[in-house]
């Protein structure tokens, strides 16, 4: 639930057509969510399993699958913006996202002016264009701020791709201001599960507490965003699913409270989190930089490479996001 108090935001990272036009509205109503995030995963799985887009997707008939796509995500997208439109015109968060076609990862161009295109479809001042957070990525993410669009920063992994992030957004934000863009936010979107699920046996063979990871490397983040205080750039935790029965479903929420933060989830997540007294939800952030220093100073004396560990969650993350997409491409072509 939104903690306005302490100023937390929770996200729906959930997308499909008859959920949004049925219960989405009501989450926001009871203050559960204040915003809500898309991926190419997400769309592939609505796109490609509701009955919802049958009609729309025969209406076309004879577009090419990119065209398709685009269409369905677009239309949905804006029913989101309208359903979160007044909570972002009092100023309390109401954004929804859309990734730019993941293909793009690399071509900073194509970035941009896809990015550009679909918020102008869309045609809402809510919308946030989610940007991979690769070298390509930042400098688009400077480019569409500067233009009054919002940006998402997202697969960010690595403390190194966060600031790199909060670099070009700030560049962004300074740029806007001169051409006199308007109202104009970022997230940048840390990446959490990932990390337990792939170390969490390991570090367990070595007698190191698991499912840590992912949270303080999250914190540490964290930390150097709020060490920065630009007050319309936050951390988003995202990845905050948990898999199997070895974590409370609502773990990385109740893990990762923060003010001046957003934490995306899937709807299940949030279901067990209103189910587990979050009115009694303590702040779990900051962690002390020392201790987070402590922490991954003992996982470097087991042989763990973060600089590794962080490549190879953000290759597998951007290849994720591409073979959902193309799958998706390939069955509505």
């Amino acid at each position: 639930m939104v903690n306005r108090e302490i100023n937390f935001s929770l996200w729906l990272d959930f997308i499909e057509r008859d959920y949004l036009k049925n219960e989405f509205g009501k989450l926001i109503d009871r203050g559960i969510v204040n915003g809500a995030t898309s991926n190419p995963a997400i769309f592939a799985t609505a796109i490609t399993t509701s009955p919802a887009y049958k009609e729309q997707l025969e209406s076309l008939e004879g577009k090419s699958a990119k065209e398709k796509y685009e269409a369905l995500a677009i239309e949905d997208i804006r029913t989101a913006a309208q359903l979160l439109r007044p909570i972002y015109d009092r100023g309390d968060d109401g954004f929804i996202s859309i990734e730019v076609d993941p293909f793009l990862c690399n071509d900073t161009k194509g970035t941009v002016e896809e990015g550009v295109r679909l918020f102008k479809a869309i045609g809402e001042p809510n919308v946030m264009i989610k940007v991979p957070a690769t070298k390509a990525g930042y400098r688009a993410m400077t480019i569409l701020m500067e233009n009054g669009i919002s940006v998402n920063a997202t697969l960010v992994f690595s403390p190194k791709q966060a600031r790199e992030c909060f670099t070009a957004m700030t560049k962004g934000i300074e740029q806007g201001e001169k051409y006199g863009a308007c109202r104009v936010e970022a997230v940048i979107s840390v990446f959490v599960s990932r990390f337990d699920r792939a170390l969490d046996s390991e570090l367990e063979a070595c007698g190191i507490d698991p499912s840590k990871t992912g949270i303080y490397n999250a914190c540490k983040i964290y930390n150097m965003i709020e060490d920065n205080k630009i007050p319309n750039i936050r951390a988003l935790f995202a990845s905050t699913g948990v898999k199997g029965d070895e974590l409370p479903a609502d773990y990385y929420i109740k893990g990762l409270m923060a003010s001046h933060s957003v934490n995306t989830a899937p709807l299940a997540t949030i279901e067990a989190y209103l189910n587990n007294s979050p009115s009694t939800t303590k702040e779990a952030l900051p962690i002390e930089d020392r201790v987070l220093s402590g922490y991954f100073m003992n996982l470097e004396d087991n042989d763990f490479n973060m600089d590794k560990i962080y490549k190879k969650l953000l290759d597998e993350g951007l290849v994720a996001f591409e073979e959902s997409f193309q799958a998706m491409l390939d069955k509505i072509k």
